[in-house]
C-alpha cells in the first residue's frame, strides 16, 4: 500500500497537478488577504470578470463554449479569469503566430492543388467539388486521385498491416500519436523502429505530452533518441500556469518512405488491439493509403516537426515520385488546428450532412455538440434522411458519458436513430454519406476535438473503401442496442443536474 502512495506522488501528473493548484492557491491567498479592503476586492473583481466576459463574447470560439466559461465568470470572478486564462484561452503570441503562418505558407508552397483533378471532379459532381473546394481553400489541404484506400477495421487490423509495412521501410518513418502506452504494441512497434535504425532508415517519432503523462516518463523524447530516433514531444505539459494547455496534438499520422501513410482513431495502447481493455471490446478503426495523397500527410507531419523544433525541413527530400497508379475515387487528407479560426473538422461533417440525399451513418465515442451540428442532424433528419448514431455502450469517462446521453432526448424526437455499442467501448470516428462519401480520422463530435486540439482525417469520394466502411458500421448496429426515449415520472433533481452538465458540456 505504501509503495502504491509513494508511486502515486512521486509521478510526474501528481507533481505537476500539485505545483499548479499551489500556485492557483498563492494567487488567490494574495488576493483574499485583503479583509479590510474587501469591498474593492469585490467591486474590482466583477469589473475584471465583465471585461473578460466581453472578451469572451467577441472571441471567434463557439458559442456554447463561451456561454459555459462566462457562466464559470459569474460564479467566482476571479478564480474564474485564473482558470480561463490557464485552460480556457488557445491563442498564440504574435511571434508564434507569425512562426506558424511561415510554416503554413511553406507547406502551401510544397502541395500544390492538380487544377485537372478538380475539373474532372466538378464534372461528375456538382456537390463533391464543393465540398472539394472547402477543403482546398479554407482547410489549405488537397484532392488526389491516384491513391488507394484500405479500411482497416479494427486495432487488430491496423497493427498487424502497421507492422507489415514498417518492416518495408527503405528510406524513412515518420509517427505521430496522442498517446504512446508501454506494452505489447510499443514493444512491437519499437523493436521494428530500432532495426530499421540499424539499417540506415531515418526514423522520426512526435508524441503528445499530456497524452502521455500517464503512460511515459518526462523526457521519453530522450530515451528514443539514444536508440536512434529522432523524437520530440508536443506542447510539454509543465508545473506552471500557463495557456494552451488545451490545444493538444490528438492527430495519428504514420508514413512510410512517402508511398504509404496511416491515420484513424488508434493510437499506441495494448487497449486498442483488445489486449486488457477495462471497458469491453474496444472498437476503433483506421485507415491506409498508398498512392500520391500520402504527400499531404508528409507535410502535415513534416508542419509540426518544424513548428515544435524550431527547424526547416526541406519537405522536398521526402516526396515519393515513383509508384503505381490507382484508380480509385477521389481522396483528401486534410488537419485542423485551433489557432487559425477555421474549424476546418466541424465544417467538413457539416458538409456532409448538408449533402446527405439517403442516410448518414456516424460512430463516435463522444457526443458532446454545439447548436449548429445539433441543428443540421435533426434538420437532415426531419427532410428524410436516414440519420444513425453509434455512441459506446461502455463509457471510458462515466462524466464525459452523462453528458453526451443530454443529447439524446432532442436528436431522437427529430428523428435521429441512436445505438450504444454493446460489447465495449467504440473509439471510431467515421462518416458515411450515401454510398458516396466518407471520412475517417480523428475528429471526435465534441468540443476538444472540434475546436481546441490539432486532427486530422481523410475525405474520401468514390472510393471503393466506402462499401468497407459502411459493411462494418452495418454490423456494428446489429451489435448495439437502440436508445428509446421513456415516459418516466419527472425527477426535477436529476433533470437540473442533466442540465447542469449539459451547460459545462464545452468545458468537458
Amino acid at each position: 500500500m505504501l509503495k502504491k502512495i509513494l508511486n502515486v506522488i512521486t509521478h510526474r501528473a501528481f507533481i505537476v497537478a500539485f505545483l499548479i493548484i499551489l500556485q492557483i492557491y498563492f494567487i488567490l491567498s494574495l488576493v483574499l488577504d485583503i479583509n479590510d479592503y474587501y469591498i474593492y476586492y469585490y467591486i474590482l473583481s466583477e469589473i475584471l470578470g465583465i471585461l473578460m466576459a466581453f472578451y469572451i463574447i467577441g472571441g471567434n470560439s463557439n458559442p456554447g463554449y463561451k456561454i459555459a466559461w462566462i457562466v464559470v465568470l459569474l460564479i467566482v470572478p476571479m478564480l474564474g479569469i485564473i482558470i480561463y486564462l490557464v485552460f480556457g484561452g488557445s491563442q498564440l503570441g504574435k511571434h508564434e503566430r507569425k512562426r506558424l503562418m511561415e510554416i503554413y505558407y511553406r507547406e502551401a508552397k510544397y502541395a500544390r492543388q492538380d487544377i485537372e483533378v478538380m475539373e474532372k471532379l466538378k464534372m461528375e459532381n456538382k456537390d463533391a467539388f464543393l465540398q472539394a473546394s472547402y477543403i482546398q481553400s479554407w482547410a489549405h489541404n488537397y484532392i488526389y486521385q491516384n491513391t488507394q484506400a484500405n479500411y482497416l477495421k479494427d486495432g487488430t487490423d491496423y497493427f498487424e498491416t502497421l507492422k507489415e509495412n514498417l518492416k518495408q521501410a527503405k528510406k524513412f518513418i515518420f509517427m505521430e500519436f496522442f498517446i504512446v502506452k508501454p506494452g505489447e504494441m510499443w514493444s512491437s512497434i519499437l523493436e521494428i523502429l530500432k532495426e530499421k535504425v540499424k539499417e540506415g532508415v531515418e526514423v522520426r517519432f512526435i508524441y503528445d505530452d499530456l497524452g502521455c503523462i500517464f503512460s511515459l516518463p518526462g523526457k521519453y523524447y530522450k530515451e528514443l533518441e539514444s536508440y536512434g530516433i529522432k523524437a520530440c514531444s508536443f506542447n510539454k505539459f509543465v508545473p506552471f500556469l500557463r495557456n494552451r494547455v488545451n490545444n493538444r496534438d490528438h492527430r495519428k499520422i504514420v508514413v512510410i518512405d512517402g508511398k504509404v501513410g496511416f491515420t484513424g482513431g488508434i493510437n499506441i495502447a495494448d487497449e486498442y488491439i483488445n489486449k486488457g481493455s477495462k471497458f469491453g471490446y474496444w472498437k476503433d478503426n483506421g485507415i491506409m493509403l498508398k498512392g500520391d495523397a500520402v504527400w499531404s500527410l508528409t507535410i502535415q507531419f513534416l508542419a509540426m516537426w518544424n513548428y515544435i523544433n524550431k527547424t526547416d525541413s526541406n519537405f522536398l527530400n521526402y516526396q515519393n515520385k515513383e509508384g503505381e497508379f490507382y484508380l480509385d475515387g477521389y481522396v483528401a487528407p486534410y488537419d485542423d488546428n485551433p489557432w487559425d479560426n477555421e474549424a476546418v473538422g466541424e465544417n467538413i461533417y457539416l458538409n456532409l450532412i448538408s449533402k446527405a440525399k439517403k442516410y448518414i451513418y456516424i460512430t463516435t465515442p463522444y457526443l458532446i455538440i454545439g447548436n449548429e451540428m445539433s441543428t443540421a442532424l435533426q434538420l437532415a433528419a426531419k427532410n428524410g434522411v436516414e440519420v444513425k448514431i453509434i455512441t459506446p455502450g461502455i463509457p471510458d469517462k462515466k462524466i464525459v458519458n452523462m453528458v453526451t446521453k443530454t443529447y439524446y432526448e432532442e436528436l431522437i424526437k427529430a428523428g435521429v436513430e441512436i445505438y450504444e455499442y454493446t460489447p465495449g467501448f467504440i473509439h471510431s470516428k467515421t462518416f458515411i454519406v450515401d454510398d458516396e462519401y466518407v471520412t475517417v480520422g480523428t475528429v471526435n463530435l465534441d468540443y476538444r476535438s472540434l475546436y481546441l486540439h490539432f486532427e486530422c482525417g481523410v475525405w474520401l469520394y468514390m472510393s471503393k473503401m466506402i462499401n468497407d466502411v459502411k459493411e462494418d458500421f452495418l454490423k456494428t448496429i446489429d451489435e448495439s442496442q437502440k436508445v428509446k426515449i421513456k415516459k418516466k415520472k419527472a425527477n426535477y433533481l436529476y433533470k437540473l443536474w442533466m442540465q447542469i452538465l449539459k451547460a459545462f458540456a464545452p468545458l468537458m
